[in-house]
């Protein structure tokens, strides 16, 4: 997947072969991995990754009056951005959590982490027939839900219970009783963590909830690893492995903060924009295991996550170089600036521009 570095690799391997085993095989990984970063170093000249940001993930929603509803009443997110396309008969909701202690309170949407969109194909409320895979049931599996962190699990959990809403997992159902799972109106599943914030008795604040994690399923995760911190510019907050169940969980992110020790874990369940990898040990190496579905194939639900970063058009030029799998490169189709890459599942990754740092589409 990745051209250049490969090809100098190969050159290098090629020197080590007619050197009469000068080198171990130690040291010939580690000339590999040398030229490796040297090649992405050169890259980040183009482009900062450390810059980037998770900045969405989309799903496709039934009623967009009923969504809205559902995400605003029950847990306080702000519509920040609408954007309508009568030509091709949709439209795009942007929530966030936007209150005073939001983590990214007050800033342009393109600039921040942690926000939901909602996309409406018109008629969609008016058609019986008409439903999403919320991406949980076989053969259809792949996106599995999103994650809000909250203060108080108990009181969030009876306040929605006392609103009508629907759980796929109830707090004092199964082993785990430290997380829930709440269903939207269309039965995507919302899971609800607690935040670690300090809790007070019968209160909770929802200006400090977080959009904390959107989860997908992945076949091989040494690859999708790859892929997200070599190529996307993440990093790996936690790895939580749950060997009675068969199965990993890693979860990644951007975060700057020089004080932060990658892997520990600490405090992950207060971030907004992390992205949670879901393996079940041996789907790599099953030759009957087909893949999980991307959202976008029939049925559909979700969509994208996305990415904004500081230059769109450098970055996208870095991602060329790196030999990404495009499903739409920035010269394709009508709008000039978004681009999609396929991730090692064929999920969509969308990539825009960050306007607060270069303005491009003035959304």
């Amino acid at each position: 997947m990745f051209g250049s570095p490969i090809i100098i690799v190969r050159t290098c391997s090629t020197f080590i072969r007619s050197s009469s085993s000068i080198f171990s095989r130690r040291q010939h990984l580690g000339i590999s991995q040398l030229y490796n970063r040297r090649f992405l170093a050169q890259l980040a000249k183009m482009t900062d990754p450390s810059t980037y940001k998770f900045n969405h993930t989309m799903l496709r929603v039934k009623d967009p009056k009923a969504s809205l509803a559902f995400y605003q009443d029950n847990f306080g997110m702000k519509l920040i951005r609408t954007l309508d396309f009568p030509e091709a008969k949709f439209s795009l909701y942007f929530l966030v959590f936007d209150g005073p202690n939001a983590l990214n309170a007050g800033k342009e949407w393109t600039d921040r982490e942690g926000v939901l969109e909602l996309t409406h194909n018109y008629g969609t409320e008016s058609d019986p027939e008409y439903k999403v895979n919320n991406g949980n049931a076989d053969p259809y599996r792949g996106f599995g839900h999103i994650c809000i962190s909250v203060d108080n699990m108990d009181l969030v959990c009876d306040k929605l219970l006392t609103s009508g809403v629907n759980f796929q997992k109830k707090l004092t159902d199964g082993r785990q009783k430290d997380i829930a799972f709440a269903l939207d109106p269309d039965g995507y599943w919302v899971e609800l963590i607690w935040s670690r914030v300090p809790k007070v008795e019968s209160v909770t604040d929802p200006s400090s909830y977080r959009l904390n994690h959107t989860m997908i399923r992945v076949k091989d995760p040494e690859k999708s690893l790859k892929f997200y911190q070599d190529v996307l510019g993440m990093k790996l907050f936690r790895t939580a492995e749950h060997e009675a169940a068969k199965f990993t969980l890693y979860f990644l992110g951007y975060n700057n903060d020089p004080n932060f020790v990658i892997n520990s874990g600490v405090g992950v369940h207060n971030f907004e924009g992390v992205l949670e990898l879901t393996w079940n040990w041996g789907t790599e190496k099953d030759p009957e295991f087909k893949g999980y579905h991307n959202g976008n194939d029939q049925p559909q639900g979700f969509g994208h996550i996305c990415v904004s970063v500081d230059d769109l058009d450098a970055a996208c030029e870095r991602f060329e170089k790196l030999g990404v799998n495009w499903k739409k490169r920035l010269t394709d189709g009508r709008m000039k600036n978004v681009a999609f890459v396929l991730d090692e599942d064929n999920y969509w990754v969308e990539v825009i521009q960050n306007e607060a740092i270069k303005k491009n589409a003035n959304w």
